[in-house]
């Protein structure tokens, strides 16, 4: 294991606060391997990059021999953490949360080692709890304490309603740390008041407080607010190799800095001299393809980075790509997926069934759900062999065969068969 000295400043890199000042490098110098936990909400079921940054650091801590422990909070997923919010999250059904948590596992492998990972969910204790054990949490904390969090204490200058239940998400997040053991918190830095209530239920059971990291906000492709989804500026870990190429390169060059700071593995002084460089005049595109590479090939391998990067350059050039995806899609089947997805059925006529245009571009992968279809056809985001397209409700009979682009950078020359 490296020293102290050594590993704190791979694991400080990109952080914005190690609290308290000092402890981490007091734990390091203790020459064990460190319980590092993170805990992620399964309320959407896709991760985006800004989701990953907190994983990256995970990751750091792996390589230097300590534990990382992946928390699905399956069952704090339930109250919906009030970070960053200006009003209560909308329940989510146990069946949502399920699903969204399987996907976890998956993507988290991604990034972490998964075979040194420790996967957790938080309803192996809460689930257990009875009223009694979850008023005794409650009573560890006052309601003023509560109060003074950015969050509520906005909400309430501004009248806006803060249920009883969210007031618990801290002390829930908090307990979570206690039943892990947990030496160190990771988090970003609107979570700073849950890692600290942490810190305080581990003294009052007399253990070892955890140490916090905080991380920055990822910025998404705006430049201006997180990265998120409902805000339509995110790049997700699970999107096609070519929207996660393309969607990396139409980052600003000052939030290229930003993602390799928190995204990237390329070392520190690999970064600065890159910056340098194009400081010194090199255009910046060529590191902002490095970086678009090294994040594609992370989530989709070497050789779909490199397909993708060919497919970029050639749309950059206003062109569609020569290797075009060339997609059978049996109509048959088309009345039965749309029915499953709630949209109109495929129609059936004398020359057999056709696909709609949606459900082409959900089978071609074009797009994620029938819905991201209908919405991008809506929009004028479609073409069908270069012509726009914005009837959603198109059909595509037996034997057609079209090249079919959604946004700027996903084709697909597609038969219905």
């Amino acid at each position: 294991m490296k020293s102290a000295t050594e590993q704190l400043k791979l694991l400080l890199r990109g952080c914005e606060e190690s609290l308290p000042e000092g402890e981490l490098a007091r734990k390091l110098k203790e020459g064990r391997p460190l319980r590092v936990k993170a805990g992620f909400d399964p309320t959407a079921p896709d991760l985006h990059l800004g989701h990953t940054v907190l994983m990256q650091k995970m990751r750091h801590f792996q390589e230097l021999g300590h534990i990382a422990v992946f928390l699905i909070g399956d069952f704090t997923a339930r109250v919906g953490d009030p970070s960053g919010r200006n009003s209560a999250r909308p329940p989510m059904s146990p069946e949502e949360i399920e699903t969204n948590a399987a996907t976890y596992r998956a993507q988290m492998a991604k990034i972490l080692d998964a075979e040194k990972t420790e996967v957790r969910r938080n309803s192996e204790w809460f689930g257990k709890m009875s009223a009694a054990d979850m008023l005794r949490l409650a009573g560890r904390q006052t309601a003023a304490r509560m109060l003074e969090r950015d969050d509520f204490a906005r909400r309430l200058r501004e009248n806006a309603p803060i249920g009883i239940h969210e007031m618990l998400y801290p002390l829930m997040q908090g307990y979570d740390s206690l039943a892990l053991n947990a030496d160190v918190e990771l988090g970003g830095s609107d979570q700073k008041f849950n890692l600290l209530v942490g810190r305080e239920l581990q003294r009052q059971e007399g253990k070892n407080a955890q140490c916090i990291l905080t991380t920055p906000l990822l910025r998404g492709l705006d430049g201006e607010k997180k990265m998120s989804k409902s805000f339509g500026n995110h790049i997700g870990v699970c999107e096609p190799p070519g929207e996660i190429y393309g969607k990396t390169m139409s980052a600003s060059d000052e939030l290229m800095w930003e993602f390799y700071e928190l995204l990237s593995s390329a070392a520190a002084e690999e970064i600065a001299k890159r910056k340098q460089a194009a400081a010194d005049g090199e255009n910046p595109v060529v590191f902002k393809r490095m970086l678009a590479r090294e994040l594609t090939a992370r989530y989709h391998g070497e050789k779909s980075a490199n397909k993708a990067e060919e497919e970029f350059q050639t749309v950059a050039a206003g062109g569609s790509p020569e290797k075009v995806a060339h997609i059978t899609v049996a109509a048959e089947n088309a009345k039965e997926g749309a029915k499953e997805n709630e949209k109109e059925n495929a129609k059936e006529n004398a020359g057999g069934f056709s696909a709609p245009l949606f459900y082409l571009l959900k089978e071609a992968q074009l797009v994620s759900s029938s819905s991201e279809g209908r919405r991008l056809i809506k929009q004028g985001a479609v073409k069908i062999n270069g012509k726009t397209e914005r009837d959603e409700t198109r059909q595509f009979p037996k034997g057609e065969t079209a090249l079919i682009q959604a946004g700027k950078r996903r084709f697909a020359k597609i038969t219905v068969a």
